[in-house]
């Protein structure tokens, strides 16, 4: 079955891209993805705030190693290039491409100029053949407005592209309050495509210790619905590669999404959860869907359930909502 995608300007064998996690650290892991039909490989995030701290620590120590005496300073700790979080990272880049023959797609979380400008332009010099950017910024301040927000991520990827050649897409959440709009200004300022959606993990509170904890939630089908809705929107709209990511758990959530209008669809917590095999079961079952359905290749299924391809369009807008809730019947049997 003919299940080829086309993703940044890259022609993938399907649709399938394991995202930004834990798995792409190991080489071994990597492989494994690969063999059991990824398409692409996106990389585990290189966190700014990482490499910050690092660079402090580093900071410190050269700053306490002149002690006045030659020998109690050889016993100052040496800054290791080993702990070096960019330049592991960029290792990693180099030994993937050497190990994979799919291409490898670097994840950069950054908030700042050069955050994404100065580290976006190593990845790429190290051999990623894309580069996603993870627009992952809470807007705690309460004075800075939706609109500067957008504007900051705008000029940051302006920099950016005018340093990198390579493919750049963008992975948002999807808070901002006009996300057609803003995906268009992406597009202008130089973007390849968007990846919808990227999950917040939020804060839990610990009712006992009266104190803020952090635990991982991994995602689960529902979750998907949300990119769908703004996939199906975008589809034919805008110019830019469409990636869904978030709650793609079996084949049946990934075809929703093509239909919807993804080019692509990212796997993450199905993957920690049940290994990297389980992408062929996936992989298997679009097979087996494609081969019952009505289509030759998989891509003249993608999007024709978009928002400008149906009959009736209000489904993904406000009447979708009005409808659900004034169908919706109680049914209090059950209740006691």
């Amino acid at each position: 079955m003919d299940l080829r995608s086309h993703y940044l300007g890259l022609e993938l064998k399907n649709p399938l891209v394991p995202s930004a996690s834990p798995l792409s650290r190991s080489l071994d892991t990597a492989r494994q993805l690969e063999d059991a039909g990824a398409a692409a490989l996106v990389m585990y995030s290189l966190f700014e705030e990482t490499m910050q701290v690092q660079e402090a620590h580093q900071l410190r120590l050269l700053e306490q190693r002149d002690v006045g005496h030659s020998e109690a300073s050889s016993f100052l700790p040496q800054s290791s290039a080993s702990g070096d979080e960019l330049e592991s990272y960029l290792e990693q880049i180099r030994r993937l491409k050497e190990s994979l023959a799919i291409p490898v797609i670097a994840s950069l979380n950054g908030v700042s100029l050069s955050g994404w400008v100065e580290n976006g332009k190593l990845l790429a010099e190290a051999g990623a053949d894309a580069l996603e950017l993870n627009a992952y910024t809470v807007a705690a301040n309460p004075t800075i407005s939706g609109s500067e927000m957008e504007q900051h991520y705008i000029a940051l990827l302006k920099e950016l592209r005018a340093v990198v050649d390579i493919p750049i897409t963008v992975k948002l959440s999807p808070y901002f309050s006009s996300l057609g709009n803003f995906v268009a200004q992406l597009q202008a300022a130089g973007a390849n495509g968007v990846s919808l959606f990227n999950r917040f993990y939020q804060p839990d509170i610990d009712i006992d210790s009266l104190r803020l904890s952090t635990t991982l939630h991994l995602s689960r089908s529902d979750d998907a619905l949300l990119a769908m809705r703004w996939l199906g929107i975008l589809r034919g709209k805008v110019k830019l590669s469409l990636a869904a990511t978030g709650g793609v758990h079996n084949h049946e959530d990934a075809i929703k999404l093509i239909l919807a209008g993804a080019d692509i669809t990212h796997l993450c917590s199905v993957l920690l959860r049940h290994g990297p095999r389980h992408l062929r079961r996936i992989h298997d079952g679009i097979v087996h869907w494609l081969d019952d359905s009505p289509y030759e290749t998989l891509d003249q299924a993608r999007g024709v359930l978009a928002h400008n391809q149906i009959s009736d369009p209000s489904a993904y807008e406000r009447a979708n909502y009005v409808q659900m809730l004034a169908g919706y019947e109680l049914n209090s049997s059950g209740w006691r």
